[in-house]
């Protein structure tokens, strides 16, 4: 397996991603769409999630498709960016067609940024708007660190971020993640100096400092816990494929993505968490084993999960008003 060109989730063919956020509210939106609907399903392992029409994605529910999936900041006020992603993609004429009426299906999760620093004080919510903004800049490039869904976000010790990245497997199928990384738990290790996910790096996309040569240690005291009480987590992802998955198989890579999220990130999957991964299927590409494509698929899926956490937090730039420090300051590395 090799890493696609982008080394993004839009190295799957026909995916495309947006980022909207606005740096004052230190919050964003990032949305998943393509020309077409696609398979979706969803699975989440966290105990405090936030989420939109995430019951439609179950095997046994009749949406065959979602036109796009939406991960934000703002906690339970940022679902309304769905909202402004639906009523674009309703002006534009897509939707799930119930006789002549279209109903655009956009599942939505959230992480909770709004104890920051950012400037929360709105009078409107913002979120429909930056929805809006993100599905307009769709595109096959995108920013990552404190871009879109990850503007806002926090580690137990660091800025988190927005993350991605892409894996091409041997029978030409091409797996990708993004994702809004805002865990109660630690993406570096206790010496602060590498990341969990290290043995998973394909050459220096998160800075290539390789496994902590110290092990497993005692966890310092979270930054985060201390500012925030505990209160503020959670680690949202898409993950997706050009594989010619059915929701049941969708809902199995998401399953086995999950395992990226526990490889990158200590502790993972808290009570305070609401990890949650997307996982959606284009369909350009049939199975011929699908038992052993299935596997590889999660496998690969969970390995791009977690080298796009680290990315997301190795990207973060720090920001006028940050409460957390960015990795690469602490390591001098800006």
């Amino acid at each position: 397996m090799r890493p696609g060109p982008r080394n993004l989730i839009t190295d799957v063919p026909g995916l495309k991603v947006g980022n909207a956020e606005d740096v004052a509210l230190k919050s964003g939106v990032s949305v998943v769409t393509a020309e077409a609907p696609f398979t979706a399903s969803v699975a989440v392992m966290g105990g405090a999630p936030g989420t939109r029409e995430t019951d439609l994605l179950a095997p046994d529910k009749t949406a065959p498709g979602v036109d796009a999936l939406v991960l934000s900041g703002g906690s339970a006020f940022g679902l309304a960016a769905a909202q402004g992603v639906m009523d674009a993609l309703h002006e534009a004429g897509r939707g799930f067609e119930v006789l002549s009426a279209r109903v655009p299906i956009v599942p939505a999760a959230i992480i909770f940024d709004l104890l920051n620093g950012g400037e929360k004080d709105w009078g409107v919510n913002p979120y429909p708007a930056l929805g809006r903004t993100a599905l307009a800049a769709a595109g096959d490039g995108f920013a990552l660190g404190a871009s879109g869904a990850g503007c806002g976000a926090q580690t137990a010790m660091h800025k988190g971020g927005l993350g991605s990245a892409s894996l091409m497997l041997e029978d030409g199928i091409t797996v990708g993640a993004l994702v809004a990384v805002n865990p109660m738990g630690s993406v570096t290790t206790p010496s602060g100096r590498h990341f969990w996910a290290a043995p998973f790096e394909i050459g220096d996309e998160f800075g290539g400092m390789g496994a902590d040569p110290e092990g497993f240690a005692a966890l310092p005291e979270s930054r985060k816990l201390s500012a925030m009480a505990g209160i503020g987590n959670t680690t949202i992802a898409v993950v997706a494929t050009d594989a010619a998955l059915d929701k049941a198989q969708c809902h199995r890579m998401a399953v086995a993505a999950h395992d990226g999220i526990g490889r990158a990130i200590v502790p993972a999957h808290s009570p305070m968490d609401g990890d949650l991964v997307f996982a959606a299927a284009t369909g350009a590409q049939d199975l011929v084993a699908p038992s052993v494509q299935l596997s590889a698929i999660g496998h690969a899926a969970s390995v791009c999960l977690a080298r796009a956490i680290a990315r997301a937090v190795w990207e973060a730039r720090p920001a006028p008003g940050d409460t957390l420090p960015t990795l690469r300051e602490e390591l001098g590395r800006l």
